[in-house]
Formats: C-alpha cells, structure tokens, sequence
C-alpha cells in the first residue's frame, strides 16, 4: 500500500468520532502541520485519482 494511503486513513481513523467536517478539518491540519511538501502532493494526487476514502478526500480538498 502506498505510505502515505495508509497514514491518512490510520490518521482518519483517530478523528472518526468527530462529526464530518470537524473530522475533514482535523485531518487536513494534521497533514499540513506534520507532512512535508512531497507528502501532500502526492496525498492530492491521491485524492485527483479518486483514490480516497470519503473523509481523506474531504481533507484533501481542505488542503487545496
């Protein structure tokens, strides 16, 4: 599995109990606080590709 797949979703899984949009917006300043720049881009493409599950794509959006 790609690295950073499987950090995101193990990271959406540690915010699940939030309510969807303070979840998404958990996820994504998660990501923009500790991944670096070749993480997100990738996490982007990821989500370009349709490869997310729905609460990794709602943070992915946020990032943009």
């Amino acid at each position: 599995m790609v690295p950073e797949l499987r950090l995101v979703n193990d990271i959406a899984r540690q915010f699940g109990h939030l309510p969807d949009e303070a979840a998404a917006d958990a996820v994504a300043d998660h990501v923009r606080r500790f991944w670096d720049p070749r993480m997100r881009a990738h996490l982007l493409a990821l989500a370009d590709a349709g490869d997310l599950d729905p609460l990794p794509a709602a943070a992915a959006a946020r990032l943009r």
